[in-house]
């Protein structure tokens, strides 16, 4: 149980992919223009990532090592199709307004991070509960970029109207929507300022003796303590290479 609540805080709040680790800022930053997208995109992801943790968990030791990468892109791949087909039948507005950015998930850097660096490694319930809490964390920074989004430049959430609008024909004082939120520009400025928040929290946090923990591995440049085997692989078969060249010449 102590293992199943410490996956879930990691990726909710720990290792949050959003304000913690910046991962997925692609979704993060396009579809957030409203709340229910966020929700919308941030479920989805879910599923995929917790029935992608659970079968690449359950194959670990099944698929080869040399083809590992190859293979979770095709598990992942087949559960978003799945997704794609479900939110397209029984959401087709959410489907329009995320448009491409579904079938993008696959490759999601959120996804084929907990895919390698954890459920390759670990057994089928921690992974699975890994990804529900890294889903979760990603569904929570999605939908509050897009509140903050969404009444700023709007004045509403989930699509309800909350601040009455100004009406110049009517001569009615109101909000006036401040709209380059809903644009592009605005999600920088919301997740600037959602980051900065994250931050002072982490300094509180740390002030207090209970630091969050720091990115480690590739994202952090630290490939001494990478887990996922891409670094130390890569300079393994240069170094193959280059001996088998230097053996060549000489």
């Amino acid at each position: 149980m102590n293992k199943i609540v410490e996956r879930l805080q990691n990726g909710i709040i720990k290792e949050n992919p959003t304000f913690v680790l910046m991962l997925g800022m692609c979704p993060t930053l396009a579809v957030t223009t409203s709340a229910i997208n966020g929700v919308g995109m941030g479920l989805s992801t879910t599923v995929v990532l917790v029935m992608s943790n659970m079968l690449i968990s359950m194959l670990r030791n099944i698929i080869p090592d040399r083809v590992r990468v190859p293979a979770f892109i095709v598990v992942v791949a087949s559960f978003v199709t799945i997704i794609q087909f479900l939110v397209q039948g029984f959401l087709p507005s959410l489907y329009s307004a995320l448009g491409i950015y579904i079938p993008l998930i696959v490759v999601n850097c959120i996804i084929l991070g907990r895919a390698e660096s954890y459920a390759s490694k670990n057994p089928v319930v921690p992974s699975i509960f890994d990804g529900l809490g890294m889903g979760l964390g990603f569904t929570l920074g999605l939908t509050l970029i897009g509140i903050v989004r969404e009444v700023i430049g709007a004045g509403q959430i989930f699509g309800f109207q909350i601040l009455p609008l100004a009406d110049a024909a009517a001569e009615k004082a109101g909000y006036t929507p401040v709209t380059i939120f809903v644009l592009a520009p605005g999600a920088f400025f919301v997740l600037a300022v959602l980051v900065a928040v994250m931050n002072v929290l982490r300094k509180k946090a740390e002030e207090k003796g209970r630091p969050l923990p720091a990115a480690q591995g590739c994202l952090a440049g630290d490939c001494a303590s990478c887990n996922m085997g891409s670094c130390t692989g890569k300079s393994a078969a240069v170094n193959e290479v280059s001996g088998d060249t230097a053996e060549k010449k000489e």
